[in-house]
C-alpha cells in the first residue's frame, strides 16, 4: 500500500473482498463507460448480457501501465 488508508475506505475494501467470497461465477463485472455493470458471464459483452448497471463507485477499465 502507498498509503494508510482512511476507516471508511477500510471498511469499503474488506466489503469487496467479502462479496468477492460469495459472487457467483456466473456473474461477472464490467466497466462501462464509468459504471460497473453485471452481466451474465456466459455472453459475450453486450447490450444484451447486461443484467444491472451499478453507478456511484469510480472505475477505469483501462491496464494501470
Amino acid at each position: 500500500m502507498s498509503r494508510d488508508l482512511a476507516p471508511e475506505e477500510d471498511r469499503a475494501i474488506k466489503s469487496l473482498k467479502r462479496l468477492a467470497k460469495a459472487w457467483p461465477q456466473s456473474l461477472k463485472l464490467f466497466s462501462w463507460s464509468g459504471a460497473l455493470v453485471v452481466m451474465d458471464a456466459d455472453i459475450e459483452p453486450c447490450n444484451e448480457a447486461v443484467l444491472a448497471g451499478i453507478y456511484g463507485i469510480p472505475n477505469d477499465g483501462g491496464d494501470p501501465s
